[in-house]
Parts: C-alpha cells; sequence; structure tokens
C-alpha cells in the first residue's frame, strides 16, 4: 500500500473515531460508509466476516473490525496506529471526566445534575439486556445457562465466576449441539497455530494475577498492577461488547471489590453515552477514578485510566491479529459457533444479575424509577439514540 493511500486510510480512521456513536450496531454501518462505500479499503464480504470474527471473539467488537480492516490494508503496523487513533480521544475524556468527577463530587450543583444522568444510564443498561435476551434466549438450554448464570452471581459474589461460567456455558452448549465431525478441519486449523504464542497469551494473565496477590497491598504498584490483571481478565471473557462489558464491571468493581461507588460509575458510564468511540473506553474512567479513591494522585489517577483501557483492549486485539490469518478456516468449526451459544446465554445471565444489583439502590424513588422507564421505552420505540437523551438529562440536572 502506497504512502498516500495510509494518509488517506488514516484520515478516514479519524472521520469514524470522532463520528462512531450509538453502540457497535451503528459503528457497522459507519465502517460499511467509510471503509467500503466511500473507499473500497476492502469489500463488503470481507467486513461483514471481519464483523462475524470480532462476535466469535472476546472482546470489542468494534475495535477488533476496525483493526482487522486496518491489519487487511497494511499490516500490522498500520493495524496498531489504528486502535490508538480509535482508542486514545474517548479514553483521554474519560480520563479527564474521572479526574474531574474526583474533584467536584462533593458539590451540590454537580450532584444535582449526576441526579437525572443515573438513572438514565440504567434504563440503557436495561435496553441493551433486553435487546440481547431477545436474540440470544431462544431455546431451553440457553433460558436455563442464563438463569443459572444469574443465581450464580448473585449467590457466590466472586469476580472468578464470569471466566468460570462463560467456560462451563460454552462447554454445555457445545458438547450439547455441535455436530461430531470436522476432526480433518480441526487438524489442519491447529497446526497452523504457534502454541507458544497461546502461552504467551494466558501466560501474562498469570503472571499479573501472581504479582497482584504476592505484592504488599500498601505498595504503590499493587492497585496498578491489580487493575491491569483485572481488565486483562475482563478482556479475555467479556463476549457481546459494551453492553456486556458494562454491568459485568458493575458487579465485580462496585458491588465486589468496591474499587468505586455506584454513583460514580454511572456517572461515568453516561458521559461515556454521549461520546463517539468504542464503549470499552469507560474502563478508563473506571480505572482512574478507582485509583483517586484510593489516595493517588493526579499520575496515579492517568496510569490507572491507561492500564484499564489497556488491559481490557489487549487480549481482543491479540486475539483479533493472531486469527485474521487462518480464519478461513476457524469459521468452518461449527463447535465454536455452538460454543457462543452457551456464552452468550451466561452473558445474558451476568447483565440480569448485575441490573438486579445496579437497581437496588434506586429503591423506592419513584422519580428515579420512571427516568429509567421513559429512557427504556424512547430506546425502545423511537430512533433516538443514547447521546441524545444522556445530553437532555444533564441539561436538565442543570437547569432544574
Amino acid at each position: 500500500m502506497t504512502s498516500k493511500k495510509q494518509i488517506l486510510f488514516i484520515r478516514d480512521v479519524i472521520f469514524f473515531t470522532f463520528t462512531a456513536f450509538g453502540g457497535a450496531q451503528a459503528h457497522l454501518a459507519l465502517l460499511l460508509k467509510y471503509f467500503v462505500k466511500n473507499v473500497k479499503y476492502i469489500s463488503e464480504e470481507e467486513l461483514l466476516e471481519l464483523n462475524a470474527l470480532a462476535q466469535v471473539l472476546p472482546g470489542p467488537a468494534s475495535t477488533q473490525t476496525l483493526v482487522g480492516i486496518a491489519y487487511k490494508v497494511g499490516g500490522l503496523k498500520l493495524a496498531i496506529i489504528t486502535f490508538l487513533i480509535w482508542i486514545l480521544p474517548s479514553a483521554a475524556i474519560m480520563t479527564f471526566a474521572a479526574i474531574t468527577f474526583g474533584r467536584l463530587d462533593q458539590k451540590q450543583k454537580f450532584a444535582e445534575i449526576l441526579e437525572y444522568i443515573q438513572p438514565i444510564a440504567l434504563g440503557i443498561v436495561a435496553f441493551g439486556a433486553y435487546n440481547l435476551s431477545k436474540r440470544v434466549l431462544v431455546s431451553q438450554l440457553s433460558v436455563f445457562l442464563a438463569i443459572a448464570a444469574v443465581i450464580a452471581t448473585l449467590v457466590l459474589r466472586n469476580a472468578y465466576v464470569f471466566p468460570i461460567g462463560i467456560l462451563i456455558g460454552g462447554m454445555i452448549s457445545s458438547a450439547l449441539e455441535a455436530p461430531k465431525e470436522e476432526t480433518d478441519i480441526r487438524v489442519k486449523l491447529f497446526s497452523n497455530v504457534n502454541p507458544k504464542k497461546l502461552i504467551y497469551f494466558l501466560g501474562v494473565l498469570l503472571l499479573l494475577a501472581l504479582l497482584g496477590a504476592i505484592i504488599n497491598r500498601t505498595s504503590p504498584f499493587s492497585l496498578p498492577i491489580r487493575l491491569f490483571e483485572n481488565f486483562y481478565r475482563n478482556g479475555i471473557v467479556i463476549f457481546g461488547g459494551g453492553q456486556v462489558l458494562v454491568p459485568l464491571m458493575y458487579t465485580e468493581f462496585v458491588e465486589m471489590k468496591q474499587y468505586l461507588h455506584a454513583s460514580g460509575f454511572l456517572s461515568g458510564f453516561a458521559i461515556q453515552q454521549a461520546l463517539p468511540g468504542p464503549t470499552f473506553s469507560f474502563t478508563s474512567y473506571v480505572g482512574a477514578l478507582s485509583m483517586r479513591n484510593f489516595g493517588y494522585g493526579l499520575p496515579g489517577q492517568i496510569l490507572g485510566g491507561a492500564v484499564a483501557v489497556l488491559g481490557i483492549n489487549l487480549p481482543g486485539l491479540i486475539l483479533v491479529l493472531f486469527i485474521v490469518p487462518f480464519w478461513e478456516d476457524l469459521k468452518k468449526i461449527t463447535r465454536i459457533k455452538y460454543s457462543l451459544v452457551g456464552i452468550n446465554a451466561v452473558s445474558v445471565g451476568f447483565i440480569l444479575a448485575a441490573f438486579i444489583l445496579l437497581v437496588k439502590p434506586i429503591g423506592l424513588d419513584y422519580l428515579a424509577i420512571a427516568i429509567l422507564v421513559i429512557t427504556f421505552l424512547i430506546l425502545n420505540f423511537t430512533k433516538i439514540s443514547p447521546p441524545f437523551i444522556v445530553i437532555a438529562g444533564i441539561l436538565l440536572g442543570y437547569f432544574l
């Protein structure tokens, strides 16, 4: 690819970054516009296949699809540049929002604005959970796995419920529903896999978990390492994009580990919904605010935002660049496809459990419940997108 075409591609990545509102479904339409119709970097069929690959893999679907396009167009270097352009603006804004929230959350006017933002965020989560449930819970097995995930989350209250549940759900659905053939395809596929790369991939997680366990909790390095491990682990096990990410993060970081409070978490999520770019950049807000709540200053909060957004995105980035070369063989293995039935069902269960935990603090606040319901109804029955609702909530809180 010529240098001129690289610059043209990067220009279109910048346009996409600052216009990509509305989540993964809206992002796909914009990807089609910028990278297929306006300038045909790849074919429409290739784009849809990359998007299908991103749905198969854990991690941020829009990010993986965009990085996959860049890899096909210009190789590893362009893929990394594209990833940085896509992720940095929204991550920087969300880190700044966390720092600002940490400094201003005691001011009365700021609290009044957040009063309307938080139930709006809950309405957005409810809408995402409802849509995902309609698509995923279509069989008795999927319903059973979702209910089991809800019960396990509410009873055990442990962060490792998530990876274990994802693994068990995928194994059950694959064993019960997939056909038994395909041995030759699997042999061909895995003959192309370098086992060292898989060891490195999982080794990072195990090393970080070990460091987080043995480093003294009073050490200034303890929390950043634990945060990176937490987000890296979530990046490995989260299927379904941002609508799954946010409820799971609430359960782990607010309910279980208490790194930050519910009000701060929900306010940050609502702010993120008003921004273009990847939903996963919300992690930079959680990381920065967590560091602040544990007494870290401005440099520590910036570090928290950086390790969070890098940790959550790194597994998906590695996987998409690792798998794209032999995706043609991978997609033929229907056991992988059928394992997604269980994985997605368990993910829905986690979302439903997290939503229950999210709603509990509201109690009998009828105004908050009304705003939640109205937000859900607007999203479900109109074409109004979340950013406009969030902005309306901010204005309502500011002027009333």
